[in-house]
């Protein structure tokens, strides 16, 4: 099980990890809710081919990514397939499924 520190960090990781050539173009904020004992509401905003994060809810994402947080740990951290975790209903998308799609290239 992850722990809240190793959740939360996984966002500013993601920052890292952007591939800018991959979201050229993309004006988006991605909400995470994460459920569970060490989930909460999470962020990365995309803009010009820059990342940032944060945590706490945001208003008008153009997508939400719903899931417990160890279930979103499994995936970040390529312990779980994406799609799979999708397919069986672990992970939920709301909003933007284009984005959803586009977000397993945007990051390395």
């Amino acid at each position: 099980m992850a722990s809240a520190e190793d959740v939360k960090d996984l966002f500013p990781a993601m920052v890292k990890r952007l591939v800018p050539e991959k979201a050229a173009g993309l004006d988006a904020t991605i909400l995470f809710d994460l459920s569970g004992d060490n989930g909460g509401f999470f962020w990365i905003k995309i803009a010009d081919g820059v990342a940032e994060a944060g945590a706490g809810e945001v208003p008008d994402p153009a997508m939400t990514v719903k899931a417990s947080a160890d279930d979103w740990f499994a995936v970040a951290t390529g312990q779980t397939n994406a799609m799979q975790a999708f397919m069986t209903g672990k992970l939920k998308i709301l909003g933007d499924m284009g984005l959803a799609m586009k977000m397993q290239t945007m990051f390395a």
